[in-house]
């Protein structure tokens, strides 16, 4: 089984989106992976374990919710050992997080261009991650089936 760790700056909306929507499609589609979240600067004050966009989202597409709805967690340089791909959610935002906290990791780091509530409305943000963790899952198929 490989590991997809997506990144987000909190671990409370986009990255927890990203996983949950990454791990129902893999495992629908037999995809040999499963994906992990983190933060580069979760914040404690977050109102609860998971942004209600994110929960909104999962009742829309009849995703279940997840067993533990754990509060975000901030990365570890074991989670990037332990990770067989890493995704941060936006380059501009994430590419400063890590020169300054995990430089040494960079260069395993795929970045995205998907915007946080400060630039875009969550509905867009969902919307954009959800073509985007179908596209990946689709690649890693792939990827799958060339290998076999």
């Amino acid at each position: 089984m490989k590991t997809v760790l997506f990144l987000c700056t909190g671990n409370y909306y986009r990255s927890r989106f990203a996983e949950e929507l990454f791990n129902h499609l893999a495992t629908s589609q037999g995809l040999a992976w499963r994906a992990d979240s983190a933060g580069l600067d979760p914040t404690p004050a977050n109102p609860g374990p998971i942004s209600r966009y994110t929960l909104e989202a999962f009742a829309r597409l009849k995703l279940a919710r997840p067993v533990s709805e754990r509060f975000p967690r901030r990365v570890t340089n074991e989670d990037f050992a332990a990770a067989d791909l890493v995704i941060a959610v936006k380059e501009v935002e994430h590419r400063p997080m890590m020169l300054k906290s995990f430089p040494e990791q960079l260069p395993q780091v795929e970045f995205w261009q998907v915007h946080d509530i400060d630039c875009a409305a969550p509905c867009d943000t969902i919307a954009d991650l959800e073509v985007r963790v179908t596209e990946l899952v689709e690649r890693l198929q792939s990827q799958a089936t060339l290998a076999a």
